[in-house]
């Protein structure tokens, strides 16, 4: 009766035809892909962007400095190198890399990972290992040897996956994966820095708990005064960043106490020349400009191998994981494979000028964001401050104690030892994917293979007079109710492919719904200011008072809240034309059902993405959300790990897809899809008819003068037949 349309799909031989197709417009669209500065330079607004980015350049290149000289002590080298790898790596990210927000450079866990590589071919203690590149060279030359040859490979790994087209890998490291492995090696860095903290000379030494046994085996030598030193500065530095977090929406810009902290005890340091009459070991000298590039060793190469890809799938993940939050937050777009070109690109070239492994830091990140950034011009400042620095005036921070460098890395590493906070919760809710960090990457290279068989997702329709849904792009005579759409997953949700639905979503809708949502939000605003204002009066009411400071329009994170009306004595229709020009994108979905009857298996990763990043911008939105046919085991996972709250009920789930899209129709205020609604249950009632004993003489035209759902069962089913064991 309904016949399938024959839909010609695209063959291997297609793909690769059209991959190899040239032509004006692709020409154009690969130059601005590998040059992402044209898309953002021709945008750019000189009067809206540049004085943040130049307040912002000078944030963060006085943090770069800071944390490009304590980074160097994880990595093991001397600290001026701190200073290239903040300076060579961020120019070739300005005109390569597609995220607009990160601040390249020295990231803790990539420094460590550097470090183990260095110590273990060029260890504190004993001779290195018999490479011909190391005859003649001191210790710490040998160890800028290794570092750079290191940098250089990782770099190459980075280059090659960007040029393969292989930027989807990150997706298959979860979030407890990650979560896992930057929890364990913060601690492994918080142990590194208490030799620096105590002031002790630790000697070499391998095996379990070595790191700690290294420290409290000499206890007893500790230097009191860095020791007193360190304390002062976690302290100070530790009250005023939570401070800065805590009045964040106040602060025109965070307090740079590292940099305050770092100016004191430096000047303190060469006043009373700490180094001599306290034994305090400091920084030392710090050789004005930069060295001449030098080629990698390849024996290096050979004995680094093994460190340098993980480092290359760390250092992508973090930088890509950090774009992505302020992409979304800013509304623009990245690609991961640009960016492991950019990457690979930036620490190749500074490996060449002696570099270590670069990526970015979140807390460096942040500051450049928070204190106005908008564009990588930001970042190349900072790189100008960096130069300026090493160029110039590095002498001032030769009498800075590296106390106050391992300080400044242990404070700034509590957000990664806070997410030991989650195990508990993990392991109450999800063993198997609390666990997971030691079976993970095994999981992972394994998954690879299921790449190239992505999930089909599709949108449904009913085949029309039936109440059986298929793909809309199967079937010519079907019916799809205006303002309602069904997606089907069809495969179980985990961290690798939450992203990947949640893209199809947005498709398939039309529209994204946090952009949605924070658009409305800042409409919401500027109503709220004209108002307060005077500017936007409202017909029929004579005052409204409104607190405008309460509603400040830089407070981004109020953005994401659901719209708030209380202080208006209005409600506003979001697809009507709005006052004074404002735009906000219209959306003509107000009902979404997702079909879970495919959904076998959800994991804590993709149970957040679904509650934060689809439900609640979606019901924030009105947006009206269903799921349907959902297995037992998922639905008791989702009560036992709290996903029920205020926003989201238990009341959107559906036994059947037809039993969510009858509940949409019955809502719907439009009379012709509640008579629609009334046609799929005369249907069905005289499809039953049919089959009773005696069969009863129905007929549609009969049941065409009832208006309610509930007089078809009362005036047309036999007696006892409306009795639940028998319907």
């Amino acid at each position: 009766d309904y016949k399938k349309i024959d839909r010609k799909h695209r063959t291997t031989l297609d793909h690769v035809k059209a991959q190899f197709t040239c032509d004006t417009q692709r020409v154009k669209k690969t130059v601005c892909s590998l040059l992402p500065i044209i898309g953002w330079l021709r945008i750019y607004n000189i009067k809206k962007w540049l004085l943040g980015d130049i307040v912002s350049g000078i944030s963060t290149g006085l943090v770069a400095v800071l944390q490009g000289l304590a980074y160097c002590l994880l990595a093991s080298l001397p600290p001026r190198y701190g200073l290239f790898t903040a300076f060579f790596p961020v120019i070739i990210y300005f005109f390569l890399g597609t995220s607009r927000h990160i601040s390249v450079g020295a990231f803790p866990v990539l420094s460590l990972m550097v470090g183990a590589a260095v110590t273990r071919l060029v260890p504190d203690d004993g001779p290195p290992v018999n490479i011909t590149g190391f005859e003649g060279l001191t210790q710490d030359q040998q160890r800028v040897m290794v570092a750079a040859s290191a940098t250089f490979l990782m770099g190459i790994f980075q280059l090659a996956m960007g040029l393969l087209q292989v930027g989807f890998i990150v997706t298959y490291l979860s979030d407890t994966l990650i979560s896992g492995y930057t929890t364990a090696a913060a601690v492994h860095i918080l142990v590194s820095q208490l030799k620096f903290v105590f002031g002790l000379t630790v000697p070499g030494l391998s095996g379990p708990l070595s790191l700690i046994y290294k420290v409290f085996v000499q206890i007893d030598k500790t230097n009191i005064a860095s020791l007193v030193i360190s304390i002062i500065v976690m302290v100070v530095v530790f009250i005023v960043k939570e401070l800065n977090e805590r009045f964040k929406a106040k602060l025109p810009v965070p307090i740079p106490i590292e940099v305050i902290m770092t100016i004191i005890i430096c000047g303190i340091s060469y006043a009373f020349q700490f180094d001599q009459k306290y034994q305090v070991e400091i920084v030392g000298d710090i050789p004005p400009g930069y060295e001449p590039p030098m080629a990698p060793n390849m024996e290096v190469f050979q004995q680094t191998v093994g460190d340098a890809f993980p480092m290359a799938i760390v250092g992508f993940a973090v930088a890509f994981s950090v774009a992505k939050v302020y992409a979304i937050k800013h509304e623009y777009h990245i690609d991961g494979n640009q960016e492991l070109i950019a990457l690979g690109l930036s620490n190749i070239f500074g490996a060449s000028f002696k570099c270590f492994a670069a990526s970015t830091a979140l807390s460096r990140t942040a500051v450049q964001e928070s204190t106005g950034g908008k564009t990588q011009i930001a970042g190349l400042l900072s790189a100008i401050i960096v130069m300026i620095v090493t160029l110039s005036i590095g002498f001032l921070l030769e009498p800075l104690p590296k106390a106050v460098l391992g300080a400044v890395v242990i404070v700034n590493l509590k957000g990664m030892l806070m997410q030991v906070r989650d195990v508990p919760y993990l392991w109450r809710k999800d063993p198997p994917d609390c666990v997971s960090v030691q079976i993970s990457l095994p999981i992972v290279m394994s998954s690879v293979s299921l790449l190239f068989s992505s999930p089909r997702c599709s949108v449904l329709a009913s085949i029309s007079g039936t109440d059986i849904y298929r793909d809309r792009k199967d079937y010519l005579n079907i019916f799809e109710p205006e303002g309602v759409k069904v997606f089907r997953i069809p495969s179980p949700i985990y961290f690798a492919n939450i992203d990947f639905f949640r893209n199809k979503l947005n498709e398939y809708l039309g529209f994204n719904p946090l952009r949605v949502l924070r658009k409305r939000n800042k409409a919401l605003q500027k109503i709220r200011k004209l108002l307060s204002k005077g500017e936007l009066q409202i017909k029929g009411v004579s005052c409204v008072s409104i607190n405008h400071d309460m509603y400040d329009e830089g407070n981004l994170e109020d953005l994401d809240q659901p719209i708030d009306f209380k202080d208006l004595p209005i409600q506003i229709n979001w697809n009507r034309e709005l006052p004074a020009n404002i735009i906000v994108p219209k959306v003509d979905v107000h009902s979404l059902i997702l079909d879970f009857a495919a959904v076998s298996f959800i994991d804590i990763s993709a149970l957040k993405g679904l509650k934060t990043v689809i439900l609640f911008e979606l019901i924030r939105i009105e947006v009206e959300v269903y799921i349907v046919a959902c297995d037992m085991y998922i639905l008791e996972k989702l009560h036992s790990c709290k996903f029920f709250d205020s926003e989201i009920k238990s009341s959107m789930f559906f036994l059947t897809l037809h039993d969510a899209m009858l509940s949409v129709l019955e809502k719907d205020p439009n009379p012709i899809l509640k008579s629609c609604t009334h046609c799929f249950l005369r249907n069905k009632i005289v499809s039953i008819a049919a089959f009773t004993k005696p069969p009863l003489n129905l007929h549609v035209g009969d049941l065409h003068a009832l208006n309610r759902p509930s007089d078809l069962v009362k005036s047309w089913c036999p007696a006892g037949f409306t009795s639940k064991s028998k319907l």
